[in-house]
């Protein structure tokens, strides 16, 4: 028979297991070249930060661009979705954390333009990582400055 006590350290115990599951971060589409390196090392990033990545190879990002809608001056080398949200480029964990967790009104996604050394997956031993500004933008395509990293750690 179960006692009291072992029923209510139980119950704390499963109620601990399912809110550390549904505390989980969202799974991350990504769309990306098949021969591009830094992309896969983006994806491998993600997932060390906790992130479920469905990872797409395809012969070409542009047709996915074009569905998510993401501004061409913003682009760079991969495409991604998260819970309603574009990511373009290398987004450090951080900021599609604060993206998640704040849901800014307005802000279709973030990106990365460019290939800034230093951010993640696009790691050069021996070169000091750059500092870059992350963007968000909205579905105007008007976008502004959203975080500030110098390599994968904000600024």
């Amino acid at each position: 028979m179960t006692s009291r006590r072992s029923f209510i350290l139980g119950t704390a115990a499963w109620g601990a297991t399912g809110f550390a599951a549904s505390a989980q971060a969202p799974q991350i589409e990504v769309w990306r070249d098949p021969h591009c390196g830094c992309c896969s090392a983006w994806v491998d990033y993600l997932r060390t930060e906790g992130f479920t990545v469905e990872d797409r190879v395809v012969a070409s990002v542009s047709p996915v661009r074009r569905m998510l809608g993401t501004p061409s001056d913003l682009l760079s080398c991969h495409a991604a979705r998260v819970a309603g949200f574009v990511l373009e480029g290398h987004v450090p964990a951080p900021a599609i954390r604060r993206l998640l967790s704040e849901r800014p009104a307005g802000i279709v996604g973030l990106a990365v333009p460019a290939m800034p050394v230093g951010s993640p997956g696009m790691e050069v031993p021996g070169q000091a990582p750059e500092t870059y500004d992350v963007i968000a933008w909205r579905a105007d395509g008007s976008h502004r400055p959203f975080m500030r990293f110098t390599g994968t750690q904000p600024a």
